[in-house]
Order: C-alpha cells, then sequence, then structure tokens
C-alpha cells in the first residue's frame, strides 16, 4: 500500500502515526507529493478526485480517503487497538473534535497564503481561531480523562492537532488556561511515534 502524504499536513502526519503505532511501516510505503489548494496538478488526484491529502491506495481495491477513514482501515487490518469497541463513540467523536481543530487551523494558514492581501477577513481568521478555541476548551473540560487512558485515535489525533498549533500558529498561546491538556501534550509528544513524525517544511 502507499499513503501519499506531506510531512506538513497535521491529516496525513495522523495517518503515518498510526502507521507506527500498528506496526505497519513493512506494508505501507509513503510517498510524498506536493501542491496547493489553487493548483492541485501535483496531488494524487487518481487516487481522490478532491485532490487532497491523505489518500492510501490498495492492491485489493480502489484507494480510499479521509484521514478518518484510513486510520480506521489500518487499525482493522491488523485488528488494533485504536478504536475500542468499549468506547468507540467517545473515540470518533474526540477524533472529530481534533479533526475540527486542525481544519480550522489549515485554513487559517490558506487565507494568509492562498488568496490575495486585499481579499483576505481578518474577521474569518478569527472566526476559524475561536472553533479552535472552544474546542479546546471543551477537551480540557470534558476529555482529559478520556486522553489519559488507554492508546486510542483520538489521542493520536489530539496530540497531532496540538502540534500543528505549534507549527502553524506558534504566536498564539493555546496553552494559555488549559493546564491539564498541556502537561498531557507534553508527555504525549514523547512518544517515539510523534517524534518520528514532527512536521517540516
Amino acid at each position: 500500500m502507499q499513503l501519499f502524504w506531506a510531512s506538513a499536513s497535521p491529516f496525513a502526519r495522523k495517518c503515518w502515526v498510526c502507521v507506527l503505532e500498528t506496526n505497519q511501516t513493512e506494508t505501507v510505503e509513503r510517498v510524498s507529493v506536493t501542491g496547493t489548494p489553487l493548483d492541485s496538478s501535483k496531488m494524487p488526484t487518481a487516487h481522490n478526485p478532491l485532490g487532497k491529502l491523505p489518500a492510501l491506495s490498495r492492491a485489493d481495491g480502489p484507494a480510499i480517503y479521509d484521514s478518518r477513514v484510513i486510520t480506521r482501515y489500518l487499525n482493522d487490518l491488523v485488528d488494533g487497538p485504536l478504536y475500542p469497541q468499549a468506547r468507540l463513540w467517545e473515540t470518533l467523536t474526540l477524533e472529530a473534535t481534533a479533526d475540527g481543530i486542525m481544519d480550522a487551523a489549515v485554513l487559517m494558514v490558506y487565507e494568509g497564503r492562498c488568496r490575495p492581501d486585499t481579499q483576505q477577513s481578518e474577521e474569518w481568521v478569527e472566526a476559524q481561531w475561536h472553533k479552535i478555541t472552544r474546542a479546546l476548551d471543551a477537551i480540557e473540560n470534558r476529555w482529559i480523562s478520556h486522553l489519559n487512558g488507554p492508546l486510542d485515535m483520538a489521542q493520536i489525533a489530539v496530540g497531532c492537532a496540538l502540534e500543528y498549533l505549534d507549527f502553524r500558529h506558534a504566536n498564539r498561546d493555546w496553552r494559555a488556561q488549559r493546564p491539564k491538556l498541556s502537561a498531557w501534550q507534553a508527555g504525549f509528544a514523547s512518544r517515539p511515534a510523534m517524534e518520528e513524525t514532527q512536521p517540516y517544511v
């Protein structure tokens, strides 16, 4: 199988952390690609017609895409522990929350990179940040016990989301007023799979 990815993509990183945590590096190959929302000519559109990352090609079926589809597929391939049945809906909900943080954070980056200065909206950027802060507050107040439990895909997604905020939005202090989440992130970042997949450009 081939995972089409870019190091700076938090969604692609989430998938590769899943590969590492489920010991599938022998069967999944990373293929680095580049592109922008305004130019998908270098993106794997044959595998994902939306021209987005990540995408996973398979020998026994059509390519699959959207990070949550890919991670669920990879986990099921090896009967992995990342989507535990006992707390499946909680895991899926927290993973979706983390993905929403990533999505809003990526859109903030695109606003600055892909639109002319005269068309950029600071109000729109701040609206995306408000989504992120609401989600972070929800995790701080509701989800810490889940994050402190056995490893699952929600933890990986949250870890990738928080480090993406550090990577692209370091000037905004997401840790302020969130001591429990900040402490959790500091510990989770030391996992070998997280250290090995630090984003770069």
